[in-house]
């Protein structure tokens, strides 16, 4: 704020001196502290033009206080006219050129808009940027006028609207409306000559008015009523309210009534100058209460009876559906009723225990019942559980039938009821892994029924006769439930088993043992285990005064090569036949010119027994030091090498394919023929040709391993091939143990039943391994082992 503000200023004028006082007012101080608090106030010209507006230098000003904003004496001044009286003359001719001038401006309509050259054009700009084509009409789709206003000159001095209706031709055509001002005009003098009127005269004149309202439309209002207050209708009629609010006190009998007091706003009770007016000529206020109250009263016995009207219904329509629920109800528990009679005739008709042999159903009759009762009432036989009825009604008859059974003659009799009654009553949801109370009904039926017939067949059966009842066990066990077969596998058959091995001799039975073990082999597998070392016991000290000529052992010992594990195998032949073997052909004589060659076939023939490398191993030991020295020593005599060279080529033809393959065994052949091949390079005197035909044996020979070796190679290459294909690439840890026991000879095999934490055990050679993320693990003293594949290997082996 200047200091011009605070102590005044003066200011001259031309035509005076004005003085005005400034002082702190609260004007000021309300604009000192808000800023933002409007100036001044907006012209005309500002709200026209916006910010087109001209801005004059006094707007900046502070306004006086007076409300006044001191004048602008340099614009120029607009003069109005207060008019110079005519003659009447010159008025009808100045009347006359005002219609001329009027009548061309409407038809030529130019010049529109030419008195903005004399300003900046702001307002066909804003027309422009509005949309408005020049020569169109105003509007968005062009509908205003186009032409000016036309103005139309009044005939008189009079005032506006003296003369009548001043509306021009343009006007009418453009805004064909009515005009209002007419019938204002005519309503304004109506009521004008009225005002003289009496207005009690009046109403007295006009017929009373009477207002009718139905049941209906009383109904409709008390619903409406109804459903805004929650209390019942007994509760509604017994309630008294005195209304207050009004001039006067009011009692209502129900709230029904107050909230109907403003439903119909054009029957409000008369006012208080109209029942005066009324007073006057006929007033009767007590008989009027009453018969307002008996309206009253009318209308809530009305509204009350249809409300219990309306309960009635509502309470029909319940019990309506609550008796087609309890009909529905009754239909269905009546068809139960039927279905349980029926189902409870099924049932009488199985046997009972006071029921005569021979006069009840017979065991093909009971399937078929307990077939109707599953396929036709499902749901009963399970909600009852029924199945158990066969616990009650089959097991009699069916020990009676099994009662006279003998497995061993018969083995397929009652297998297709026991087959019959097995799609009846096993159930899918049972797994029964042992005897206990709640069992299958068909595994209860084959515990208590079928296995006491064949333990008592097993208790008198000859472990020797072994036919019979591997068939027997063979065309029953598809049959059986796992645990029942490894309970008569385990309980009965094995022991009966172990207990004739314990008795069994080699050297006095005439029986092989074999022949009445091996046919147990597909059905105990793993469990015949524990017959295996007292068999190679005995075998063992049976063989303790065998002599390599007694082919018998090798018939006895072939059968379980293939049985016993690789290992165990092998430890038998190195402990029992080896030794045997080694001191006959220590006692071999090789004399080229008498040759006895019964020893040495002796020996030949456990060639298939024998692993490859334990045969190279007691002939490198036992046979080829004699046979190289024999050798060596006929060469030195100066012999026929026609002769040694049948010599060689014989010893040779004595080897298989397979022995001759050995690295070792060839490497001999090979010394000898290193041997012969000196013997004729010597000087002295030399048989004609023997050169040569030493040279030519070493090279055919030569050419046979070689050519033997490729085709070797060749097979193996096709072996590995084929296995490629056909078993692919190992794709677990389990795989590759599997191939590497085929490798190597291994038998590999789960153990039935057996796991650790959870992990299948299987036997490699005899060793017990299970695998676990890749690692297998061996089982020691006291725990478990994690080992290498090849130290496994090792260990089997």
């Amino acid at each position: 704020m200047s200091m011009s503000h605070l102590y005044g200023r003066r200011e001259e004028e031309e035509e005076g001196v004005e003085i005005e006082s400034f002082e702190v007012t609260d004007w000021d101080l309300a604009n000192e502290f808000n800023p933002e608090r409007r100036r001044f106030r907006q012209t005309k010209e500002q709200a026209t033009y916006g910010i087109w507006a001209d801005r004059d230098s006094d707007e900046d000003e502070r306004p006086s206080f007076g409300g006044k904003r001191s004048k602008d004496y340099t614009t120029p001044v607009s003069f109005v006219s207060a008019g110079v009286r005519k003659t009447a003359g010159e008025e009808k001719q100045q009347q006359q050129e005002g219609e001329n001038t009027g009548k061309s401006g409407i038809q030529s309509g130019k010049g529109i808009g030419s008195w903005e050259k004399h300003t900046k054009g702001i307002g066909q700009k804003l027309l422009q940027k509005m949309g408005y084509q020049p020569g169109k009409g105003l509007g968005k789709n062009a509908q205003g006028i186009v032409n000016p206003i036309e103005a139309k000159v009044r005939k008189g001095k009079g005032a506006v609207g003296a003369y009548g209706n001043e509306r021009t031709h343009q006007s009418l055509q453009d805004f064909p409306v009515v005009d209002s001002e007419e019938e204002e005009e005519k309503e304004f003098k109506k009521e004008l000559g009225q005002w003289r009127k009496d207005p009690t005269g009046t109403a007295g004149k006009k017929k009373p008015k009477y207002s009718y309202k139905t049941a209906d439309e009383l109904k409709a209002k008390g619903k409406m009523a109804y459903r805004g207050t929650p209390a019942s209708a007994g509760e509604l009629a017994q309630v008294k309210v005195i209304d207050m609010t009004g001039r006067e006190q009011k009692v209502y009998y129900s709230y029904s009534q107050i909230s109907n007091k403003h439903s119909v706003p054009d029957e409000a009770p008369p006012s208080l100058a109209t029942r005066d007016q009324k007073g006057s000529g006929f007033a009767l206020p007590e008989l009027e209460h009453n018969l307002q109250l008996l309206i009253d009263l009318t209308e809530q016995d009305i509204l009350q009876s249809a409300r219990r009207l309306q309960h009635e219904k509502d309470v029909v329509v319940s019990l309506s559906h609550e008796s087609r629920a309890l009909q529905s109800r009754l239909d269905t528990e009546q068809d139960a009723i039927k279905r349980m009679e029926t189902v409870l005739a099924l049932v009488e008709r199985f046997p009972t225990e006071e029921t005569a042999p021979g006069k009840g159903p017979t065991l093909q009759e009971c399937a078929h019942m307990f077939e109707t009762l599953q396929t036709d009432y499902y749901e009963e036989y399970k909600t009852m559980g029924l199945g158990d009825l066969a616990v009650a009604v089959v097991h009699p008859l069916l020990k009676e039938k099994l009662s006279s059974w003998d497995p061993l003659k018969d083995s397929s009799y009652c297998l297709e009821d026991i087959g019959q009654w097995r799609a009846i009553l096993e159930s899918q949801d049972m797994h029964s892994s042992g005897p206990h109370s709640n069992m299958d009904p068909y595994h209860r039926l084959l515990w208590e029924v079928w296995i006491p017939v064949m333990r008592s067949c097993v208790s008198t059966w000859q472990p020797r006769l072994v036919g019979p009842m591997v068939d027997c066990l063979d065309l029953w066990a598809p049959l059986l439930p796992p645990w029942i077969l490894d309970q008569l596998l385990e309980q009965m058959i094995l022991p009966r088993l172990q207990r004739e091995v314990d008795n069994w001799n080699p050297l006095t039975d005439t029986v092989p043992i074999h022949s009445w073990i091996h046919p147990w082999l597909p059905l105990l597998k793993a469990r015949l285990e524990p017959l295996y070392p007292p068999i190679r016991s005995k075998l063992s000290n049976a063989l303790q005064r065998w002599h390599p000529s007694d082919a018998s052992a090798r018939l006895i010992l072939q059968p379980w090569k293939n049985v016993f594990t690789a290992g165990a195998w092998e430890a038998f032949m190195v402990k029992n036949i080896i030794p045997k073997l080694a001191l006959c052909l220590e006692e071999l004589v090789i004399n080229p010119h008498q040759q006895q060659m019964e020893p040495f076939h002796w020996v030949m023939d456990w060639e298939g027994m024998l692993s490859p490398s334990s045969l190279v191993s007691l002939l490198d030991k036992n046979f080829f030091p004699k046979w190289l020295q024999v050798l060596c020593s006929w060469l030195s005599n100066s012999p026929n090498y026609e002769e040694i060279t049948k010599w060689y080529l014989g010893w040779k033809s004595m080897f298989s394919d397979v022995l001759l393959a050995q690295p070792l065994i060839k490497e001999k052949f090979n010394e000898a023929l290193d041997i012969m091949n000196r013997a004729v390079s010597s000087g002295g005197y030399m048989q004609p040709g023997a050169r040569e035909n030493i040279a030519y044996l070493t090279q055919t020979e030569r050419r046979k391993d070689f050519q033997y070796e490729a085709l070797q190679e060749r097979r193996d290459a096709e072996s590995v091939a084929h296995r490629g294909i056909s078993t692919g690439v190992p794709t677990n840890f389990k795989d590759l143990i599997q191939t590497k026991a085929e490798e190597n000879n291994i038998v590999f095999m789960p153990l039935v039943g057996k796991r650790h934490e959870g992990k299948q055990l299987y036997t490699f050679g005899r060793i017990v391994i299970y695998i676990d993320r890749g690692v297998v693990f061996v089982q020691g003293e006291k725990t478990w082992v994690p080992t290498s594949l090849q130290s496994l290997i090792d260990m089997a082996k």
